[in-house]
Parts: C-alpha cells; structure tokens; sequence
C-alpha cells in the first residue's frame, strides 16, 4: 500500500527537520551526567561513592572523575557486576537488572556479560528510530519505506539462568521490540533461533526470493556471503533480481573498505551505505551525513562519554591505564587523535573503559570514527601502531597492486622481532612486493614505526592464504556467523591458534 509508504516517508521528513541540528550542545552531556547520577545515587554503587555529594559540588564533572576511578571489565565484575549477576538489587543501577548481553568480542576472547536495562532498553529503540529519520537525506523512492528490513544478527534465543536471563543483544532487543515493527523484519525466529549459522545461511538463502528487503543490516563479512549464496543458488544476476528495493546496507564492527568490490558485485545497482557504533554497552554514533566516513556522537542518550589520549603518557605499552582517574570531555578533544572511549550509562556502567579508540574528524561538528581496539595496537619495540594505520596502508597498497583483499591478521613475531601478516586473497600475488609496499606505506603513516624500522624491527613477513580459511578457522573456534569478527590484531594466544590452525591446513 502506497499511502502506508508516503506516511513513513513524510514522517522522516519532519523528523530530520526537527532534528538536524539538535544534539551538538555539552549542555546534554551535564545533563545525562547529572541524570545518571541521580537515578543512580540510593544504589550501593551510588551510596559507595557518596553520589549526592558530587550532585551537589559546583564542579559536576571534576567531582564525578575525582571519585570514581576508571575501570575495565574484568575489575568492574570482580568488585560490582558479579552481584548485579547474582540478583542482587539496587546494585549499580536501581532495581534488579535482569537482562545480560553477551558480547561477542573476537575469536579467542571469553564473553562478557553487560548490564541491559529497561532504560538502556528505551535508549536503544529511540536511537534506532533517530536513524531512520536520517534516511530523508537519501531521498529514497515512496515504495522503499513499506519493504522489510533483514537482519543477519545473533540468535534471539535467551537463556535464564538462575537470577537473570542472557544472550545475544539482538535478542534482548527483538524481544522488546513493538509487534508493530515484527511484520517488516526478516528472518523470521524460525530461522533466526536456528543456532548453527550454516544452517542458518541455508535456511536464509531458501527463503530469500519470498523476501522484499528495502534495508540489510549487520557484519560485512556475513551479510556479503550471504548476498553471494542467495545469488549464486538462485542463479541471479543480482540481488537486485529479487530485491529491487534494496537501498540501505548497515554496517558496523569492522572496516567496510575491503569489502566494498564483492558488495559491488552482488549488487545491480547503488546500495547506501550507513556506519553504525553500537555495541551491547550502548548505541554511541551513527553516521549522518551521506557518503561521509564519520559518524556522529550521540550526546543526548543517557551516556556520559570520556577520552583518554591513547599514548605513552596515559597507557603503559601493554595497554594499561596509568592515571586512574583524569579523562577528557567531548568539550577538550582535538581532531585526529586517537582516544580510548569511557563510558557511563542508563546500565550501571560507571566510567567504564570500553577497549575501542576513536578519532575525531570534526569536533564541532562532534563526528568521529572508531581507530581501532587498545588490545589491537602493536607496539612490540615502540612502533605505536594502531588499526587505523593498518587499514589504510593495506587500502592503499590493494588499490595500487589491484588486489582484492577482505580478511587480515597480523600478530608480534617477538623471536624474530618483527610483524607477520597473513591476508585472504581469491588469486595469487606477489606476497613479497605486496608486502614490502605495505612496509613503505606504514613507514609514511606513522613516524614512531618509521624509526624503529630503522633500528630494532625487521622488516614483515605476509602469508596470502584462501580468504575461505579465515572462515573455516572461526568455525573451528566456535566464533562463525552473526556478530562474531575475525581479530585483526592477534594477541599471544590467538596467534597461536592461528599457526596451528595453518600448519595442519596447509
């Protein structure tokens, strides 16, 4: 039905109007803070902290930052979350949180349990539907407003466990998600509660062509493979032949950059291509502006955000903390330089360092892109080498060479004190060229490699392999499908799988 189309259309219409502008003022960052710690002050973290004493202090946020340390995940449970878990009320948070995501981290990585509450809930849903006003921008035909959106998320299966119920953030959503929205998403729970993602994927590629998908949402990696079967088994000439509504891809998790060719491919015609920043501690940023490579920082969503210069001042080369409690508002940073996110939030996180980087692109503007992952920094001899760098040295150098790569890792080779790479390529290439390209490409991205290149790190070694393997070795793991991702920078352990793993599949 048409008219159905022209009224969602209308209403993005009036709701970018409304909104274009609004959420760029710190007077909503005060106002969050001043929120958390209010809802939050009759807590046990709450009284713990003296939280009506930072409320009343005239200096908010350096009384805030004064009292509360910083903290990781693996502190924040030992000392408060594992009662939350345990059931217990008025914890970090007011009331009994009953839901917990369990993030998917990347392969090799123990899951974590976050916080979910009916408040972080709401936070979800409202910035979900904020995004959907952005599509007026894209002027996007009436008809595409009434098709449905796909999915290719986790199973929203949950698990009770004693005093609280678990599982995948996607499910915790769905099952909170109005019956109005259930008619226009796809796959459906038969299909999405199927466990196994091959047999998910084959179930997906069955019921495709019954399908009128206007939206795909989730990894690059999986969302791609599955446009790829669907078109292959059903001997398309793309996926256009079956979703001719098909307009909107959004992404997040990963760099989409090396993914972009095999998307082309799949497709018949142009795919708008939308980032995300969500993660199950929260939805941060979305990207507003069309065909920009910046997201916008979401400052009026119940998330007091902080930033920690991401150098020698700040962490030790193993990614730790030094200062315990100085941070930076959103009101201090500076362009292109690399942060490492806190975040406080409506789930009782309290100054809770995330593990992403970010950078900001345009401060006034509050845009910024993620950078990379603390943990995924290598800096085996000072080389201070971030994902950032890594990204754009391999997208330089595959444009150049003309090699189509989507997956990498790279990991320290301490005993030869040096990098290793390993990239997925579909044809042969010359791996020693490629590789002595990307040397000469960090060499001009990064001063700090640059000049211990010349001193104490021999140069990389690359290994081009089947992109299939990548795959097959996340199977092996347990990690294949949804929202898993493959660890671009490997620590010792994985690095370790990660061998053994290509030796016996040599």
């Amino acid at each position: 039905m048409k008219i159905i189309g022209r009224v969602l259309k209308k209403t993005a219409e009036i709701g970018f109007k409304r909104n274009q502008f609004k959420g760029l003022s710190f007077s909503y960052q005060l106002k969050s803070l001043s929120y958390l710690l209010n809802k939050a002050k009759k807590t046990n973290f709450g009284k713990n902290h003296d939280f009506t004493a930072i409320l009343n202090n005239e200096n908010l946020i350096e009384a805030y930052q004064k009292e509360i340390p910083l903290v990781e995940y693996e502190e924040f449970y030992q000392t408060w979350l594992h009662r939350s878990i345990d059931g217990v009320k008025d914890n970090t948070w007011t009331g009994k949180i009953k839901y917990y995501a369990l993030s998917s981290g990347t392969t090799g990585s123990p899951s974590k349990r976050i916080p979910v509450t009916k408040e972080s809930i709401k936070s979800f849903q409202k910035t979900s539907m904020n995004q959907v006003v952005m599509l007026h921008q894209l002027d996007l035909p009436v008809e595409f407003f009434q098709k449905s959106l796909l999915i290719v998320g986790g199973s929203p299966e949950l698990t009770s466990i004693e005093n609280h119920v678990e599982g995948d953030l996607s499910g915790i959503l769905k099952k909170h998600t109005s019956w109005l929205v259930t008619p226009f998403t796809e796959p459906n729970n038969k299909i999405a509660e199927i466990k196994d993602w091959n047999k998910k994927l084959e179930k997906m590629v069955e019921e495709a062509p019954s399908w009128d998908i206007g939206i795909v949402a989730g990894v690059p990696s999986w969302c791609i493979m599955l446009l790829e079967k669907i078109v292959e088994f059903h001997k398309l000439n793309s996926i256009h032949d079956i979703w001719p509504n098909f307009h909107v891809y959004v992404h997040g998790g990963v760099f989409i950059q090396p993914y972009l060719k095999r998307l082309e491919r799949v497709c018949g015609q142009k795919v708008h291509l939308l980032d995300t920043y969500l993660a199950s501690e929260g939805y941060f940023a979305y990207q507003s502006i069309p065909n920009s490579n910046s997201m916008k920082l979401l400052l009026n969503n119940s998330i007091f955000y902080e930033f920690i210069p991401f150098d020698d001042k700040h962490f030790t080369t193993e990614g730790k903390i030094i200062n315990r409690h100085k941070a930076l508002t959103v009101n201090e940073v500076e362009s292109n330089v690399d942060y490492a996110l806190v975040i406080s939030t409506n789930a009782g996180l309290w100054r809770y360092i995330i593990g992403d980087l970010v950078q900001f692109t345009d401060v006034a503007a509050r845009q910024l892109k993620i950078s990379g992952r603390i943990k995924q920094y290598l800096s085996l001899v000072g080389e201070h080498l971030s994902l950032d760098n890594i990204n754009q040295a391999l997208e330089n150098v595959s444009k150049e060479m003309q090699v189509e790569m989507q997956e990498f890792c790279i990991y320290t080779d301490v005993a030869n004190q040096r990098h290793s790479w390993t990239i997925g390529v579909e044809k042969e290439i010359d791996s020693e060229l490629f590789i002595q390209k990307i040397d000469e490409e960090l060499c001009a991205l990064n001063d700090d490699y640059k000049g211990v290149r010349k001193a104490s790190l021999n140069p990389p070694t690359l290994t081009s392999i089947d992109t299939n393997l990548f795959y097959k070795f996340m199977e092996n793991m347990g990690k294949l499908g949804s929202q898993n991702k493959f660890p671009r920078v490997m620590n010792e352990f994985q690095a370790s799988e990660w061998k053994r793993f290509l030796s016996e599949n040599k």
